[in-house]
């Protein structure tokens, strides 16, 4: 684990419908936009298809639409769509690597965010609390550090295949630790405008490991 110092200073519908938002049941949580244009309402998170999209109206003001991926099997655009993966990591890290080589051959589709200055360590921090890495989410669940069972669990239980499933050459997505940072309020843990994942059961007292990042 790297540790960041403090001196300077981490798992659904296309078409345009017309029908407006007081038309929707007073229960219903998610609208559903169908390829063909139609809108439906539900209070159940409905099921990932291919060009639809979903809105989560549970959460007034901010836009919470989460699109299938079509480049991904169908076995992982539901659980893709659902319960996307993050990774959050740094530079010489070995518990990062190792982190990573387990989403690869697990071939979990993710997006990896790089930890590289100290204004990203404080945007780190300002979102989970800690300065350890690696750190992954699947949907609204932060897991701090590296642990392959814990890990392998919250994937289990987010619906993600056990062998790998994706297509030959799939790249891991980058994006820049600060953009998700200024979405988010300071001092608020991360959460992503999906479901969380379910908790699994897990029975172990297996250690997690990381580095603490300095700057």
């Amino acid at each position: 684990m790297k540790l960041l110092s403090r001196a300077g200073l981490p798992a659904v519908c296309v078409a345009a419908g017309l029908a407006l938002a007081w038309h929707a049941p007073a229960r219903a949580q998610f609208k559903v936009v169908n390829p063909d244009g139609t809108v439906t309402y539900t209070d159940r998170p409905p099921q990932v298809v291919a060009n639809t999209r979903i809105t989560n109206m549970a959460r007034p003001g901010q836009p919470t639409v989460t699109e299938a991926d079509t480049s991904l099997p169908p076995e992982l655009r539901q659980p893709n769509a659902r319960y996307p993966v993050t990774f959050y990591s740094t530079s010489e890290c070995s518990p990062c690597d190792t982190g990573r080589q387990l989403l690869v051959t697990r071939g979990i589709p993710y997006t990896e965010r790089r930890v590289t200055s100290e204004e990203d360590a404080q945007a780190f921090e300002r979102l989970f609390g800690t300065r350890t890495l690696p750190l992954l989410t699947v949907g609204g669940q932060a897991l701090k550090g590296l642990s392959d069972v814990e890990w392998t669990a919250y994937l289990d239980a987010a619906g993600y295949p056990k062998q790998s499933r994706l297509p030959r050459g799939w790249q891991a997505r980058s994006a820049p630790m600060i953009e998700r940072a200024a979405a988010a309020a300071p001092a608020t843990p991360a959460r992503t405008e999906t479901p969380a994942a379910p908790p699994p059961v897990v029975e172990t007292e297996e250690v997690t490991t990381g580095t603490r990042l300095r700057f």
